[in-house]
């Protein structure tokens, strides 16, 4: 069978770069080597992930907030396999939506692991151990990316998980040691400490999500820490044991500046040291594409290997590893192939932390403005100064707006607090229009919202005039 385009992967980044295809008129494929469609973010990341952030939230304002509220409940308790069902039918739906897209759209699917033959061959092979081929004129590689670890650490998926298996444990656990405090860490760290897991997060760096404006890591570590959780910043992991028993994990880790040695133990240890492209038995070589130190493809500026008419997209090339990113790429790529002249603005691409409250930030944070030396100036307005926020016993955190300090161009908004991953996509379409912190300090907000927070932040960045502080 011959086929205009073949996506090898259905993330979000494959499934759509496949859709995108076909509504351009070509003829398309896609391979999976999964039965299910939709990829780590779909099966065992984002959607998995944000379903049990929800449920125990709603557990956790059951238990803090609910008697505030005049709301009384006798008695109540955590149902964890139901919780971890629900989960898995969020998951099931989601799932079932790509399937029904990839026939809408009448892409073929075909299951099994893809790699090249050549650069227009591309060999199926089955889990039963057969086998086919099918011809494509071009190939986008959309094979996303899997957990990392560290050379030292042995993950048994018993006592010592990745990410994958934290999200399907058939218990809640007594304790938990997290390794990396970025967002997956603090994520999952959240979902198990509001459960009542005794939860410590060792992290290397100075602060946690640390690739986010220093702000944020702080205030989301004050907020963390009223969960209970514990945290061991600028700490690096030198051992990681399991007992002979298996029933507990020791870890030792030395604090970066101190050097001093501390041993900590606990039932199940969650590696999340970050995630690595996902290239393994490809069949690059055959083609003659060779991933760079980090295992990444390389590619130009039309997303283009070094083999013309096959592209690469997502969590295998270079850049941030956000299941959006890899979907604007995917209909880059598609409209690149089609002759359009699409654009992608790295910088716009906002990152969120899914923690209550939440995380997101876009453009520049202040520690790169300084790197820059550019001139600038900043506005922030706490939740605790809107009226929104109070009603809904939501008051943690703020909106930091980051503008030029001559033109007044906002180059970078970071906020923590309620519904920030909603909220941060009007500070993206402000920053795709250029738009200045005085322009959306005049643009009317609906009275109350989150949203006032925002223009509230603007008007403090603009001239220090914020009305409700």
């Amino acid at each position: 069978m011959k086929y205009d385009v073949t996506v090898i992967g259905s993330g979000p980044g494959g499934y759509v770069a496949a859709i995108r295809c076909a509504q351009l008129g070509m003829k398309t494929a896609i391979i999976e080597r999964y039965p299910t469609l939709g990829g780590t973010c779909l099966n065992v990341g984002c959607i998995p992930s944000k379903a049990l952030l929800d449920s125990t939230e709603h557990y956790h304002n059951l238990t803090h907030t609910f008697k505030e509220h005049g709301i009384n409940v006798a008695d109540y308790s955590v149902d964890f396999k139901q919780m971890i069902n629900r989960k898995a039918a969020v998951v099931k739906q989601t799932c079932d939506g790509v399937s029904f897209l990839m026939k809408k759209n009448k892409i073929d699917v075909h299951t099994g692991h893809g790699s090249f033959v050549n650069k227009n061959t591309i060999a199926i092979a089955k889990d039963d151990g057969t086998s086919k081929t099918i011809e494509t004129d071009k190939v986008i590689i959309a094979t996303g990316s899997k957990p990392s670890s560290l050379p030292f650490i042995t993950i048994d998926k018993k006592r010592v998980i990745t990410s994958t298996e934290a999200l399907v444990l058939d218990k809640i656990p007594k304790s938990m040691i997290v390794i990396g405090g970025g967002v997956i860490g603090c994520e999952l760290g959240s979902v198990y400490a509001r459960l009542g897991t005794e939860v410590s997060i060792v992290e290397y760096m100075p602060s946690i999500i640390a690739g986010m404006d220093a702000d944020l890591g702080k205030e989301l570590q004050k907020s963390m820490k009223k969960l209970g959780v514990k945290f061991y910043t600028n700490h690096g992991v030198t051992a990681v044991e399991t007992k002979p028993r298996g029933r507990t994990v020791t870890i030792k880790a030395t604090n970066n500046k101190k050097g001093t040695e501390i041993e900590l133990k606990a039932e199940y240890c969650l590696v999340s040291v970050g995630r690595k492209p996902y290239t393994d038995n490809l069949g690059l070589e055959n083609v003659g594409i060779t991933p760079d130190e980090r295992g990444r493809i390389p590619v130009d500026g039309h997303l283009q290997t070094n083999i013309p008419g096959i592209y690469a997209i997502g969590d295998v090339i270079k850049g941030a590893m956000l299941a959006h990113k890899a979907e604007e790429e995917g209909v880059f790529v598609a409209e690149t192939m089609a002759g359009q002249k699409p654009h992608i603005n790295y910088l716009l691409i906002p990152g969120v932390v899914y923690t209550w409250p939440e995380v997101a930030a876009v453009g520049y944070t202040e520690q790169q403005l300084k790197e820059q030396g550019r001139a600038y100036k900043s506005g922030k307005f706490p939740f605790k100064a809107s009226g929104r926020a109070r009603a809904s016993m939501d008051t943690e955190g703020f909106i930091k707006v980051l503008a030029d300090k001559t033109t007044d161009e906002i180059l970078g908004v970071h906020m923590i607090g309620p519904r920030i991953a909603d909220l941060i996509a009007e500070a993206v379409v402000a920053m795709e229009f250029r738009a200045s912190a005085e322009d959306i300090s005049r643009m009317s907000h609906a009275h109350p919202t989150y949203t006032e927070s925002f223009k509230e932040a603007c008007l403090a960045a603009t001239d220090n005039r914020p009305l409700h502080l």
